[in-house]
């Protein structure tokens, strides 16, 4: 009975600790109104939620300023096509959507933050920001 239980507790323990996790690694960047919408794009991530370039973190802008400019990009992966299989974007052809990544201080790898650009990634102003790897989005708005 005992075992039963504190396997029942060990699962509820951890089995929801990846579910409830409500923080990103950049989430002390943004303002509280921007913490509160991440939240919620975190509690329902079919309903992307707008963010202005402004709220974005610091690395999230430079990147962006490099979408725009056509480059120099950093890393390998910069600019390949994002296959949207998580659904989570509007539903476009593939190779309609690239991705570039946001350098995340500390990570020894790419870390989760990207920029997701729509159609002509120079022209199009349609850019959505993840810091949760494709777990949620904020639509980019200038």
């Amino acid at each position: 009975m005992h075992k039963r239980i504190f396997l029942l507790f060990a699962f509820l323990m951890f089995g929801l600790a990846g579910f409830v996790d409500a923080r990103a690694p950049d989430v002390p960047e943004l303002e509280a109104a921007t913490r509160s919408q991440w939240l919620l794009a975190r509690a329902n991530p079919a309903q992307i939620v707008e963010i202005p370039v402004s709220q974005l973190p610091r690395e999230a802008r430079q990147t962006l300023a490099a979408i725009r400019s056509g480059g120099p990009f950093p890393y390998r992966k910069d600019g390949t096509v994002f296959g949207n299989r998580e659904g989570l974007l509007p539903k476009k052809p593939r190779g309609y959507y690239t991705e570039y990544t946001v350098k995340t201080p500390g990570a020894k790898d790419r870390g989760a933050r990207r920029i997701v650009a729509g159609g002509d990634p120079i022209r199009s102003g349609e850019y959505y920001y993840t810091a949760d790897h494709y777990r949620s989005f904020f639509r980019v708005r200038d």
